[in-house]
């Protein structure tokens, strides 16, 4: 009597559009993957910057591919670059671009210590600028501009007129709601929104 028969399994590529990284998972077929999220160490990509790309599995006619989902430093990167006699400057805030709304989170190191007022500035400038930088980008070019530093360097020049920094990063980026998936109470307020125009028209 023949035993049952062994399901072979082998391994599929998930390409990473952003990347030239890749990712090998172990299965029996690709659609087993489809909607999990994978973690992409950047860390060699970057030259020793460590950063972490979070992508969900998605399938076309090429293949398996990543659709990145989230942006993250490492603990440990943000530690080594801590020092002595400096402020550190941090701020969480919700911001949309062309495509998506993303939850995103700087993070900045003064040269010296700094006063409060001196920090909430920074926190406003920055918030300020990024919420123009990325109303007209789509949430993949955010992603590749944070990943070549673009992003960082653009805020850097303009933060340093308030006060000048070692260090200007974006410490998350991370895509919380697509459009489609708009909730029902803003669908509801455009709603009243667009009938009260109506309405004093």
């Amino acid at each position: 009597m023949a035993g049952p028969k062994t399901i072979k399994k082998k391994f599929f590529e998930v390409r990473a559009p952003l990347t030239s990284a890749k990712v090998m998972l172990y299965g029996v077929s690709a659609e087993q993957f489809i909607d999990n999220v994978v973690k992409i160490d950047l860390t060699k990509n970057l030259k020793g910057k460590s950063l972490e790309l979070r992508a969900k599995v998605k399938q076309d006619s090429s293949g398996l591919y990543g659709e990145p989902i989230s942006l993250e430093l490492i603990p440990s990167y943000i530690r080594r670059m801590m020092r002595k006699g400096s402020d550190y400057v941090e701020d969480s805030f919700i911001l949309r671009c062309k495509d998506a709304t993303l939850r995103i989170k700087p993070f900045m190191l003064t040269r010296k210590k700094v006063s409060r007022s001196i920090r909430n500035e920074l926190r406003i400038a920055t918030k300020k600028n990024l919420e123009s930088f990325m109303t007209i980008r789509t949430a993949e070019e955010i992603f590749s501009e944070i990943m070549t530093n673009k992003i960082q360097k653009e805020l850097f020049l303009k933060l340093k007129k308030i006060y000048p920094l070692s260090l200007c990063e974006i410490r998350v980026a991370e895509i919380i709601s697509q459009p489609s998936l708009q909730s029902q109470t803003e669908i509801a307020e455009e709603k009243r929104a667009a009938k009260k125009k109506q309405e004093s028209e």
